[in-house]
């Protein structure tokens, strides 16, 4: 498969902190009191699904003290478009409704070819100079890859369609795994739930987690799953992460709860085994069935996801989070972030005060 890149999953959703940053000409509107603006962009065969999970996520809750969200429907051209499930769909509005979007997503589809008309790609390429931010995901991506914008970047599609993309867009580095792929103003997805996923990462990211988890409340979702987290093995949904679709373990939910609570203190993979009854080896083996990942890279997860709630909701100093969430030091704190995200916490902290 050519253009694919086997990558360690600690390297799945970095970003470059050179394309992080929205252009000081292109504002936020939520951050002038006005809604986050989306506009989806949809083409004959539409995913209904995808349709519906993207208006879920961006349904309007101001109501509940949630910022406000505009949501736009636009297509290469206003009228009609049948989705996947044959129901016509009214588009009133063309590309020009891509000018005042603080976010364009390009949504999956069944039909084919997967290509965009020029004046498609000629709205996107303005709306990201002026520093809109622009997502798709499954087929979604192949659509982004038109407009040349992924040329260069690294890029999620549905895992089954990643040789397909990478092998038509050899200029791109396609991640066959990752639910999905920050290159800061360029996000891709994998397919179906895991556009849920990229889309609350881009609201964890933008509005910051508070406002991420209370959509993921509203919406009956997962609040987060890791980038890294393999798209096609069934995501864990409840509490620590340890149960996925037709897999239930106690032991590994009551562990789980248990290291979450206890993140300041050192843990190995024995002392969790210990804690859930079992052997190491059988431990990881079941936890790995449960949640696909290893306790390592779990536990590190957890300490980096509190790590970012403490950096965006307190002035607490760098070493004082990175000593409460158990990385011991500043540096490791620092090495991890750049890891994850490309920036060290300092800026990822001094970014979170301007969303």
């Amino acid at each position: 498969m050519t253009g694919i890149t086997q990558l360690r999953r600690s390297d799945v959703g970095r970003c470059h902190p050179e394309k992080r940053h929205r252009p000081p000409n292109r504002p936020s509107a939520a951050a002038s009191g006005g809604p986050f603006r989306v506009v989806v962009f949809a083409t004959e065969g539409v995913s209904s699904f995808a349709l519906g999970a993207v208006s879920q996520v961006f349904a309007d809750r101001s109501h509940l003290g949630l910022p406000r969200f505009s949501l736009t429907v636009c297509a290469g051209e206003g009228g009609a478009l049948r989705t996947d499930l044959g129901l016509l769909l009214s588009v009133e509005h063309g590309p020009e409704a891509m000018r005042t979007a603080d976010l364009i997503i390009m949504l999956p589809t069944e039909a084919r070819p997967l290509t965009v008309r020029r004046p498609v790609v000629d709205a996107i390429g303005d709306a990201f100079r002026r520093g809109t931010i622009v997502a798709a995901y499954g087929t979604g991506s192949f659509l982004l890859a038109e407009t040349g914008l992924l040329d260069g970047r690294r890029a999620a599609t549905d895992w089954a369609l990643a040789g397909r993309l990478a092998e038509r867009h050899p200029r791109i580095t396609v991640d066959p795994v990752a639910l999905y792929v920050d290159e800061g103003r360029i996000v891709t997805g994998a397919g179906a739930a895991a556009g849920i996923d990229m889309c609350l990462h881009l609201l964890r990211r933008e509005l910051g987690p508070a406002v991420s988890d209370a959509v993921a409340r509203e919406a009956m979702v997962a609040a987060r799953r890791a980038s890294g987290q393999v798209q096609y093995v069934p995501a864990p949904w409840s509490v620590g992460g340890a149960r996925r679709a037709g897999f239930r373990d106690p032991r590994l939910d009551e562990v789980l709860l248990w290291a979450r609570t206890r993140l300041r203190e050192a843990m190995s993979v024995d002392d969790l085994a210990r804690r859930a009854l079992m052997s190491p080896r059988t431990f990881a083996r079941r936890f790995r069935e449960a949640t696909g990942t290893t306790p390592r890279t779990w536990l590190r997860d957890q300490r980096l996801d509190r790590a970012e709630e403490l950096l965006e909701t307190t002035d607490l100093p760098i070493q004082k989070i990175a000593d409460l969430v158990g990385m011991g030091s500043d540096g490791v704190l620092r090495d991890h972030f750049v890891k994850r995200h490309g920036i060290p916490p300092r800026d990822w902290r001094r970014d979170s005060t301007r969303r």
